[in-house]
């Protein structure tokens, strides 16, 4: 009888070496924190661009100027879980971020190596690519991420190197708005906050200077590319048929930095968009909601297509989320969101149908025809950064049915990775749906004529198998963990982070890949974008750091992941 108990006894005793063993190779490295005891002894040294764009003359002049909101800052309420001290000092999380640190770290070496000062590291061949400008777009997109990861000494290296970058030096013709001010002005802005380093405000400054020509349009809504010479003629103009989300999703970015620099020209610009959307929510064929594309020139929202997916998803992202960095301040944010989403619900969301009845959601593609509505129920892994919209949305409008829905979207996306052999989600895929929210019995017949017997069931497809190594559905699960305190997501994002690491890795980094739908090694892209080391990697990094890293409550995150400070409210 006492050998069983010596063999407990051992493997306890054994359990308690290893884990000593763990956390003294841990002490090697600093654990997760807020990045704010290093001081950087050495100054930065700002490099004036070799064009001012403030000497360039407006062709359409505002008359005057749109200032932020003034006023006494709304007490919001808290969004984030009240952790457990055990949650807050959890060893074996600890563990796990320092794997995702040092993933992180092994691409980052790549690209110093590699691509240092292109826009990206191709992971296959280990060779550089400029696809936004040549102005360092990873480099730029991760600041943030390497400070918060504790990476003090490479964060102020990155730093030296980008406000030296020259933003008028590029073989482009124009820079696409968007993605210049998501990546590049949002990445400088998100490290200012983080840092307090006053070299990047002024580069940020710089780049937004830049960017604000964008809106010198005849009526002040800018196009989807900023075209030099277009500017400096005066021949610009808002598109006639341009993605809802392009001119719809500068506003937090043009914000903070007119919340940072005191200029209220920024603001101003953003301001007018928002007016323009407020003023025709109601005036689209799906009221409520504005459609993917929109002919921003005659401000004219008639397009049939409805999504919160591509082309159109940060528009939606954004109304909470400006709601939140301007104090409450502007309540049109949160009217807009309210009725966006009560269409959403109705029209956008589906429920699949399963064996299990598994209680999971997605949004979908609405179109607006002569004899209605009809919803195409295919998920978009863009769109799964939905789930953490709502639980959002729902916590600072004291909205609990929107927390259940968010809850539901992510675990739908999360459901979605481990449906596939790779344990990846696909970037387009149809379902079979039920006819309502509620959910529905199987049905093996409708299965057996829509379905597609190669994938699990409950699937018509994987339209576009690839993995694009994109963050919205880590996005959500981290949201989630962070609002409900759910220990059982952190394991999800420890299981997907596994499955992408296997099915990704290269000798150079970490690539797209092609088919999630194939059982065993993958084929890869030669393609590493920004957004991997900007956002997919620092948000598993973040769901397995303490809970006051990048707090919900003190920050709001950009759509490329970069964390602007959220104003205070008097004590």
């Amino acid at each position: 009888m006492t050998i069983p108990w010596r063999r407990s006894r051992f493997r306890r005793l054994l359990a308690v070496a290893l884990t000593i063993a763990l956390l003294l190779y841990l002490r090697r490295t600093p654990p997760p924190d807020s990045g704010n005891t290093y001081t950087h002894k050495q100054r930065i040294r700002f490099r004036k661009s070799s064009f001012d764009w403030t000497t360039v003359e407006q062709h359409h002049p505002v008359q005057s100027v749109i200032p932020l909101p003034r006023g006494k800052v709304k007490p919001l309420p808290r969004i984030q879980h009240q952790f457990s001290r055990k949650q807050k000092n959890d060893p074996a999380s600890y563990a796990r971020a320092v794997i995702v640190r040092n993933a992180f770290l092994r691409c980052w070496d790549s690209y110093k190596e590699h691509a240092w000062l292109h826009d990206e590291l191709k992971p296959v061949t280990g060779d550089a690519t400029d696809t936004f400008g040549g102005w360092a777009a990873t480099l730029v997109d991760s600041l943030d991420t390497l400070w918060i990861m504790g990476l003090k000494e490479e964060f102020f290296e990155a730093v030296e190197a980008v406000v030296q970058l020259d933003f008028s030096e590029t073989t482009e013709s124009g820079i696409n708005v968007f993605e210049t001010t998501i990546r590049h002005l949002g990445g400088l802005l998100g490290a200012y906050d983080l840092s307090g380093e006053p070299a990047l405000l002024l580069k940020a400054r710089e780049l937004g200077d830049m960017l604000y020509m964008a809106f010198d349009t005849p009526n002040r809504i800018p196009g989807f590319w900023l075209t030099f010479n277009d500017v400096l003629a005066g021949n610009q103009s808002a598109g006639t048929h341009d993605p809802s989300a392009s001119p719809a999703s500068l506003s937090l970015e043009f914000t903070r930095l007119a919340q940072l620099t005191g200029d209220d020209k920024y603001y101003d610009a953003i301001d007018r968009v928002r007016a323009f959307l407020e003023r025709t929510q109601d005036e689209s064929l799906l009221p409520g909601m504005w459609p993917t594309m929109i002919n921003f020139r005659d401000e004219q929202v008639t397009d049939s297509a409805f999504s919160l997916g591509a082309l159109a998803d940060s528009l939606y992202e954004y109304l909470p989320k400006m709601y939140i960095i301007l104090g409450g301040l502007e309540p049109s944010y949160e009217s807009m969101y309210r009725k966006a989403m009560d269409v959403v619900v109705e029209n956008i969301l589906f429920r699949p149908m399963l064996p299990d009845k598994k209680d999971i959601l997605f949004p979908g593609t609405a179109f607006v025809r002569n004899e209605g509505v009809s919803l195409v129920p295919e998920g978009q892994h863009l769109s799964c950064f939905v789930g953490a919209m709502f639980v959002v949305g729902g916590k600072t409008f004291g909205i609990d049915e929107h927390v259940r829905i968010g809850d539901r979207i992510t675990r739908g996306c999360a459901w979605a990775y481990e449906a596939f052999p790779t344990g990846l989600m696909p970037e387009i895929f149809g379902l079979i749906d039920c006819r309502s929210l509620a959910g529905c019995d199987w049905d093996e017949d409708r299965w057996l004529e829509e379905g597609d017997p190669s994938l699990t069931k409950g699937f018509r497809n994987a339209r576009e198998p690839q993995y694009l190594l994109r963050p919205e559905a880590i996005e959500s699960i981290f949201v989630l963990y962070r609002v409900t305190g759910d220990e059982s997501l952190r394991q999800t994002a420890w299981t997907m982070f596994q499955r992408i690491m296997m099915a990704t890795e290269t000798p150079f980094g970490n690539a797209a890949i092609k088919n999630v739908t194939v059982d065993g090694a993958t084929e890869k892209e030669d393609s590493m974008e920004s957004f991997w080391m900007a956002e997919t990697l620092k948000y598993f990094y973040l769901i397995f750091s303490p809970p006051d890293v990048i707090s919900l409550d003190d920050y709001v995150l950009n759509t490329e992941a970069h964390p602007f400070r959220r104003p205070k409210t008097d004590s």
